[in-house]
């Protein structure tokens, strides 16, 4: 027969133990949405509060307090869940000790196995605690630009201008450059022509950028007037002027921008040449130009064209006279003779040879 005493002590022993894992599911997902809820008020309280003390400007204390905010939230609710799962196997009537230590062991063999997981948590960290980059900070890691999406204790997110992700293991970070770390330098290289006068140019350029600095919308944004640091090359087809502005971060590009279409405009009013790359060519000496035309078979074109080459070298000018034309006449054909018999050969007498000669190298024949 079915006990039903034993049947009424099993249920009510696990319904309490399925309401007590209810009820810590419950509070584990209110403290999650507490904290998401919170954690961004008390993120804009410090800032204020470092505001007051360092004296730092509002957007660089949010960009740091929304980093350390967003590590701290996750780190938290992470945590949270771990723990309530742990609680609810226990009153589930598992023996969690042996489970947490074999995850530890588990935990340790991971550890050697998975050193670069370490390596990139333990960079993370680095990162964050010596204030390196922060979320919404451009940034060039490994060569690659972008905006600053994400920073967790394994990786970096930036987001490029075409709007690529690119995903960067915080271990494997070699160079890292912050362009929006307190305050930016939007740089100018104006080329202008050789015949215009640089401190003139210079001076235009400073009374553009404090028209901008006088204006509403751009007064909050530069922070500090122009800055001319003179002739910085002589290029092919310009010389070019160097100067920077000092503007607040991330708004160096908005800036330069709006600084380089007003000075084009100037530059066309006051008449100021900015020049295009162009190349002169020089062969040597310079000379009169002539006419070149078509020659045919007519000798007096010829002679003409001969005479104006003359005349250009100076020939004709007393320096060296020329030659005078011959005329080649051909000769009148000679008549021919007529044949002659012919002769018999004469035998010549034999004289005696001097010494040393021979006897047969003296008789000759005409």
């Amino acid at each position: 027969m079915i006990d039903w005493t034993q049947m009424g002590e099993f249920a009510t022993r696990y319904a309490g133990a399925g309401a007590k894992i209810a009820g810590l599911f419950l509070m584990a997902w209110i403290a999650s949405r507490l904290i998401h809820r919170y954690i961004p008020r008390v993120r804009m309280r410090l800032v204020k509060v470092m505001q007051a003390r360092r004296h730092e400007p509002d957007l660089e204390l949010d960009k740091r307090a929304a980093t350390l905010g967003g590590i701290f939230r996750k780190t938290v609710v992470v945590s949270i869940w771990v723990v309530v799962l742990m609680m609810a196997l226990e009153e589930a009537g598992f023996n969690v000790g042996p489970l947490l230590a074999g995850a530890g062991v588990a935990g340790l063999a991971v550890g050697f196995g998975a050193q670069n997981l370490v390596r990139d948590v333990i960079s993370g960290l680095f990162m964050l605690l010596e204030n390196q980059v922060r979320v919404n900070d451009v940034a060039i890691i490994n060569g690659t630009g972008g905006l600053v999406e994400q920073i967790n204790l394994r990786t970096t997110v930036l987001r490029s201008l075409d709007g690529t992700v690119h995903i960067f293991p915080n271990g494997t970070i070699n160079t890292l450059s912050n362009m929006t770390q307190e305050y930016s330098y939007y740089v100018f290289n104006i080329g202008v022509a050789y015949k215009e006068d640089t401190d003139h140019v210079s001076a235009v350029v400073k009374e553009l950028a404090d028209e901008m600095m006088q204006e509403e919308t751009y007064e909050s944004f530069i922070l500090a007037p122009l800055e001319v640091m003179g002739v910085d090359e002589f290029a092919d087809s310009a010389v070019m002027i160097k100067a920077r502005i000092k503007t607040a971060p991330i708004k160096q590009w908005m800036v330069g921008r709006e600084m380089n279409r007003r000075i084009k405009k100037r530059f066309d009013e006051l008449g100021i040449e900015i020049p295009f790359p162009h190349r002169s060519l020089y062969f040597g000496e310079v000379s009169k130009a002539f006419a070149t035309r078509s020659v045919g078979a007519d000798p007096g074109e010829i002679k003409a064209m001969i005479r104006e080459v003359l005349q250009e070298k100076g020939l004709q000018s007393g320096k060296v006279e020329p030659p005078a034309p011959t005329r080649v006449t051909p000769a009148a054909p000679k008549p021919k003779a007529p044949p002659q018999p012919a002769k018999p050969a004469e035998r010549r007498p034999r004289r005696p040879a001097p010494l040393g000669e021979s006897t047969a190298d003296s008789e000759s024949f005409e």
